[in-house]
């Protein structure tokens, strides 16, 4: 059925990642000195992150722990975790910064919802997942398995929750594979194409939806997008393509793939931790959680979305999603309602920096 074999390095099991740890890396204690001293001589309170520039961030012992989880992320298993980032020596801020530091060497930063922010604060503030407009960044709840809107995801821990906030990965690759082999019968429905709300974040001129299948491929490579939430809303939409009886099957049975035990893999971030995730072959999820009360203390993540240049082709329908299919392109992220000139130019800077395309 499938066009060409998925890669096996993609193809990893709960057990896989449990038994070879090679995944995981730990920034030097030299790199580690080299952030603190940068973000610190950078720092300016009130400072838009745009104006910032990636020669403000001399790391190079930095860079190589760095790069290396990074080219995990992207020609590995898809996963990374790099620990050992400096947490207690920097305040709140100049954590946030930091995250951003590492971005600006990574690739071209890409904006992440309605307020057009190129970073977010991933906290509970009370926001209900479930609505149609609903983020699950900014709310407490378990989340479903999904993709984000962007080549690389990248989640610096600054604290963790009371309890719960556990993060869980699993191959989309993998669970492909398995649908494939166990139900061939609903395997086909992950190539159709289904709808995908923009949960009201649409930029001018984008609709409230795009069309597009979980699974696709190119030039050899597979390319997967889920997301049960934006799913749903999207049947609510008018014009949107209607999920038959047969697709919502397909579908649900690939998720509770994805859930089970076998595949999903559970991990702790710890303070100072940051994961990568190559969003087209993994998904990822959370356990929710209850928070500490006093505010400096609740959990707090850095999310930032990254388009390197390095990324691949992309199939033409991920063109509405992400901008551009080309290969090595400032591509992907949710424009929002703010996108404007300060964006344009920090988007021609930073991609023209690596040579992207613009």
């Amino acid at each position: 059925m499938l066009a060409s074999k998925l890669d096996e390095k993609y193809l990893w099991t709960a057990k896989d990642l449990d038994e070879d740890r090679s995944w995981v890396f730990r920034m030097s204690a030299q790199g580690r000195k080299e952030l603190c001293q940068a973000v610190q001589k950078a720092y300016q309170p009130g400072k838009p992150l745009l104006d910032y520039r990636r020669d403000e961030f001399p790391v190079p012992a930095a860079l190589e722990s760095l790069h290396a989880a990074l080219n995990e992320a992207k020609n590995g298993r898809g996963i990374a975790l790099l620990k050992g980032l400096p947490r207690e020596e920097l305040t709140m801020s100049e954590f946030e910064l930091m995250t951003w530091g590492l971005g600006l060497h990574s690739g071209t930063p890409r904006p992440q919802g309605k307020r057009t922010q190129y970073l977010s604060a991933v906290k509970n503030e009370g926001k209900d997942y479930r609505t149609k407009t609903g983020r699950g960044y900014s709310s407490n709840a378990e989340l479903d398995f999904h993709t984000d809107s962007a080549d690389l995801v990248y989640l610096s821990c600054y604290n963790k929750a009371l309890s719960g906030g556990m993060s869980l990965i699993s191959s989309s690759m993998k669970a492909f594979q398995l649908i494939s082999e166990q139900r061939p019968d609903l395997a086909g429905y992950l190539l159709k194409p289904i709808a995908f709300s923009r949960q009201g974040e649409e930029a001018p001129g984008e609709g409230p939806f795009v069309v597009q299948p979980i699974f696709s491929e190119i030039d050899g490579n597979w390319f997967g997008r889920w997301n049960w939430n934006r799913v749903r809303s999207a049947q609510d939409m008018e014009g949107a393509p209607v999920i038959t009886d047969e697709h919502r099957e397909a579908l649900e049975h690939f998720d509770r793939i994805v859930r089970s035990p076998a595949l999903s893999y559970h991990m702790w971030l710890e303070p100072g931790d940051l994961q990568i995730l190559n969003s087209h072959v993994t998904l990822h999820s959370r356990t929710k959680f209850i928070d500490h009360d006093a505010p400096e203390e609740m959990r707090l993540l850095y999310r930032l979305w990254i388009a390197p240049p390095d990324s691949k082709k992309l199939p033409e329908c991920w063109e509405a999603l992400y901008g551009s299919c080309e290969a090595g392109a400032v591509r992907g992220g949710i424009k929002g309602h703010c996108y404007g000139e300060a964006q344009r130019e920090f988007d021609q800077r930073q991609g023209q920096a690596f040579g992207m395309r613009i």
